[in-house]
């Protein structure tokens, strides 16, 4: 695979690493990573078939990324002004379709190696640095976190220094400078509507 490829299989992978079970809310970052990184192998190394995996990994998601906070980088300013109603659907459109993409692309991979870097805590906030290391190649991968009140949820995630979250927001500014917000509305609930274990 090539490296590009490889790179942008990599940025969907590694949101999507869910642990067995939720960490404790005492568990500190690198922790909660540790255990999220390991259970995403132990799933896609596991027993059962992919609509399965695709299940187990989607329900264990929810308790490592914080979609919330990571759809309100992605929009930026396209929230502003949005209706309550509006916001509420967007965020609820985004955390599927995200989930659903991400944990697909995990399963493209053999289950790679994962080595943990340091951990920096500021207050509420935090990052982790790891390293994922394929048979060809290794890639420098950066969580950033907040605390909340059920533990560390990870808010962005850069890998090779490219921001997940900016990513998403240069896609919805190209999307929204061609259509409404209506219309990207629309466009995901459509993808959203779709088999879930669709390619």
């Amino acid at each position: 695979m090539p490296r590009r490829a490889l790179l942008g299989a990599t940025l969907l992978l590694v949101t999507v690493v869910p642990a067995p079970a939720a960490a404790p809310a005492d568990a500190s970052p690198l922790a909660v990573t540790r255990r999220t990184l390991d259970g995403s192998n132990a799933i896609v190394r596991g027993t059962g078939d992919r609509k399965q995996k695709l299940l187990a990994l989607s329900d264990l998601l929810r308790d490592f990324l914080d979609t919330e906070a990571l759809a309100r980088l992605a929009a930026g300013k396209h929230l502003e002004g949005r209706s309550p109603e509006e916001t509420a659907e967007f965020l609820r459109l985004f955390r599927e379709l995200f989930i659903r993409t991400y944990v697909q692309r995990l399963l493209l991979f053999d289950a790679p190696e994962f080595a943990y870097g340091e951990e920096h805590v500021h207050g509420d906030s935090a990052t982790v640095g790891t390293e994922i290391i394929t048979p060809r190649d290794r890639f420098a991968v950066d969580y950033t976190f907040r605390r909340t009140p059920d533990g560390w949820r990870a808010t962005d995630i850069l890998v090779e220094q490219v921001s997940l979250a900016q990513n998403f927001r240069a896609q919805f500014d190209s999307a929204l400078a061609k259509d409404s917000f209506q219309g990207l509305l629309e466009r995901l609930r459509k993808k959203v509507s779709g088999p879930a274990d669709a390619g």
